[in-house]
């Protein structure tokens, strides 16, 4: 599942594939941008924000969401692509390498000078440079709504999603449902930024510290198995901001209290 790490990686490797050439193909297939065309544009740079990815070039940023299925794959010029051409939403190509995006949520493309307009409203990401500790802290104890909501409002800290959710929760010995002033946020922040930076260089995602499959998470993707912590079967239930946002929640009932 893309979460921060994942766009951190992504946007790693489309920064070293594209970073300082020309584009030579610039391809989007979606209704609202599909005549925009930054051929002859230089790709200056691709960097993560929170879940976001934003390609800068020339003066204009693509902007992309990968949320549940997307992706972004890098092939030589003329190198067979190992996915339908129909899940194909943007291609930004130069002399040597060829940026392929599937299944994107989101592609838009803006100015640079109004990236703010797509990003200006996250929460502090623990994967940027100028992470703020403090300001996110602030913004998730203002929030009065369970811990499992609050952490994943965007706006309250960018890049934390479902699973993150899970397994920093029961790594803290929080039940989901806890409101959020009845929680030290300070701490479970902290636990937050150590495990999503330790995960963001692992090729496998893992709050475990076993990056085996099926090894790699305490609770989520879990329900009815047994605890690895103390046996009880883990739950399954399900909390959202509204009934049209609610997101799976694991839990174990013994270890989260």
């Amino acid at each position: 599942m893309p979460e921060g790490d994942t766009v951190f990686q992504t946007t790693r490797r489309l920064h070293e594939a594209l970073a300082g050439h020309e584009v030579t193909r610039f391809d989007l297939r979606v209704p609202r941008a599909a005549t925009v065309d930054l051929t002859g544009q230089a790709v200056h740079e691709v960097v993560p924000r929170g879940k976001h990815v934003l390609m800068r070039i020339g003066a204009h940023t693509l902007h992309s969401h990968l949320r549940m299925e997307g992706a972004w794959r890098v092939y030589r010029p003329g190198e067979r692509w190992r996915h339908p051409a129909f899940k194909v939403r943007a291609i930004v190509g130069t002399a040597s390498r060829e940026a392929v995006g599937i299944d994107l949520a989101e592609v838009k493309v803006v100015a640079t000078r109004d990236e703010h307009e797509l990003v200006g409203h996250l929460g502090p990401d623990p994967l940027a440079e100028d992470w703020d500790a403090a300001e996110a802290v602030r913004r998730l104890s203002d929030d009065s709504r369970s811990i499992h909501v609050a952490l994943l409002d965007q706006r309250n800290v960018a890049g934390f999603g479902n699973e993150y959710a899970a397994e920093l929760l029961f790594l803290r010995g929080i039940l989901p449902e806890t409101p959020t002033p009845q929680v030290d946020v300070a701490a479970l922040l902290e636990l937050g930024v150590r495990t999503i930076r330790a995960n963001r260089d692992r090729v496998h995602r893992t709050f475990t510290g076993d990056a085996r499959r099926g090894f790699t998470d305490w609770v989520y993707g879990r329900a009815g198995r047994p605890c690895r912590r103390c046996g009880t079967l883990i739950r399954r239930g399900a909390l959202g901001a509204d009934p049209t946002r609610e997101r799976v929640t694991f839990w174990c009932p013994n270890c989260q209290r």
